[in-house]
């Protein structure tokens, strides 16, 4: 969710990639919350870092507690920051189904659009 809004509500000033410590491939509620809100991520893939290649990152910004904790160390001038979200899958894993699931990856869905939205001023205040 977090590539899919940065690059469409901050796209023309941040060229943004997403990836974790594991693939755990793309989850269906998610790209229906995000298709509600005119984003479509139904193309988007899991991958790791080595997926990206050897490409240089000006920050890199973790959003879960794991991925904060297991972050590889990036050489040269790459700022890392960490600014968690809950994960909606662990959210909604007692829901008895889907209607019940959504309103959680709705509003995980809607707090990262909001901290999106600071870009890039909160990420340079952070360097």
């Amino acid at each position: 969710m977090a590539e899919g809004l940065c690059r469409q509500f901050r796209g023309d000033l941040i060229e943004a990639y997403s990836c974790g410590i594991e693939k755990h491939g793309l989850n269906a509620l998610a790209v229906q919350v995000m298709a509600e809100i005119g984003i479509d991520i139904s193309a988007h893939n899991s991958k790791t870092l080595a997926d990206l290649g050897d490409s240089d990152f000006d920050y890199v910004v973790t959003v879960c507690s794991h991925a904060d904790s297991n972050c590889p160390v990036f050489p040269g001038e790459t700022t890392t920051i960490h600014r968690g979200f809950d994960d909606p899958p662990a959210l909604a894993a007692a829901a008895k189904n889907i209607e019940e699931a959504l309103p959680y990856y709705r509003r995980v869905r809607d707090e990262i659009k909001d901290y999106v939205m600071t870009f890039p001023e909160a990420l340079v205040a952070q360097r």
